[in-house]
């Protein structure tokens, strides 16, 4: 009875000090500002500390803001096209092919957003179909599409 105990205390004792070691910080929980790291101070040598989740950030160094009426908008405009991958860190939605509906030829896209303003400079669209890529008219014309419905959406939010 006695080495069933012994043996039950130190494997709670384990398991607590396993996961007071994956803390490695100290002190109070930094916050979400405080876990990037400026290039500018890894330059002037100070130490960086690591945790399990700097995988998320590929750069810890460039905050990327994404515009989320953009956002929004051009999944919602290209919603025929199935996605292959999203990437809100980098503002990259990357799409499969698809035909639109009443069209014949079928599209695949990659958009690009590149800053939180909701404006056209911030959106990139780049449209190719299986015989190549498509005319710049067309592809200005999806870009119109999404920015006409970020500003729908924009302005359907204000009247909340």
């Amino acid at each position: 009875m006695k080495y069933g105990k012994t043996l039950r205390v130190t494997v709670i004792s384990a398991i607590c000090l396993s996961l007071a070691a994956c803390g490695g910080r100290g002190g109070k929980a930094p916050s979400s500002t405080a876990r990037t790291i400026s290039h500018k101070e890894e330059i002037q040598g100070e130490a960086t500390k690591s945790s399990v989740f700097d995988f998320l950030n590929a750069k810890p160094d460039q905050t990327v803001q994404v515009n989320r009426y953009l956002w929004t908008a051009s999944l919602d405009v290209l919603s025929f096209l199935p996605v292959q991958s999203v990437d809100p860190f980098t503002g990259v939605i990357t799409t499969g092919y698809g035909t639109p509906p009443g069209g014949g030829r079928t599209y695949r896209a990659t958009v690009h957003i590149k800053d939180p303003a909701l404006d056209a400079r911030s959106l990139n669209v780049a449209l190719q179909s299986k015989g190549g890529p498509v005319s710049a008219s067309t592809s200005r014309a999806v870009e119109d599409a999404i920015l006409s419905r970020a500003r729908q959406l924009r302005i359907a939010d204000k009247k909340l």
